[in-house]
């Protein structure tokens, strides 16, 4: 994974090394790992300011539906569009980009896609906002705007929201 989100070997290729990993797990293996993902600092924070504020939250995810459907539940994204049997590549991401935006009646240049990943290239350069977020080299010299320092919450600030309302 790390060798495909830095653009040194091709997508698929990543995939299909992933998969192999996982065949033949139980179920319950892929709970525990759920239960122990990294949680992103700042996530909880942006997720309950985006509801209050409206904004409708997607995952994106070159990763697999079960990890993104448990984050969804979690946190309360909107949407979550990963791999199960289909590959959900960078083009595939600016695509889903591109028809929830069309499904939730949204101006594409009103859109936000925030990425790490080579993968995400596609679907950054084609939102109103692209934010490189902790990304890998290859993303940060690309995106227009990125984020390295702090958690997530601070796209809150990309957005123009003021600590003073935000902690309301």
């Amino acid at each position: 994974t790390e060798r495909a989100m830095r653009g040194e070997i091709d997508f698929r290729e990543s995939f299909t090394e992933r998969v192999a990993l996982l065949k033949g797990l139980d179920v319950s293996v892929m709970e525990e790992i759920a239960q122990q993902l990294p949680i992103t600092e700042g996530l909880e924070r942006m997720m309950t300011i985006l509801k209050r504020v409206g904004y409708k939250t997607a995952i994106l995810s070159g990763g697999f539906t079960y990890f993104g459907n448990y984050l969804r539940q979690r946190f309360g994204f909107d949407y979550v569009y990963a791999n199960e049997l289909e590959i959900v590549d960078g083009r595939r991401k600016a695509e889903l980009l591109r028809l929830l935006c069309q499904f939730e009646n949204i101006n594409i240049a009103q859109s936000i896609a925030v990425g790490d990943g080579a993968n995400d290239l596609p679907m950054l350069s084609l939102a109103g906002l692209g934010i490189a977020f902790h990304a890998k080299p290859k993303v940060k010299a690309t995106a227009g705007q990125s984020i390295s320092t702090i958690g997530l919450d601070g796209i809150l600030y990309f957005l123009g929201l003021k600590d003073s309302w935000i902690e309301r």
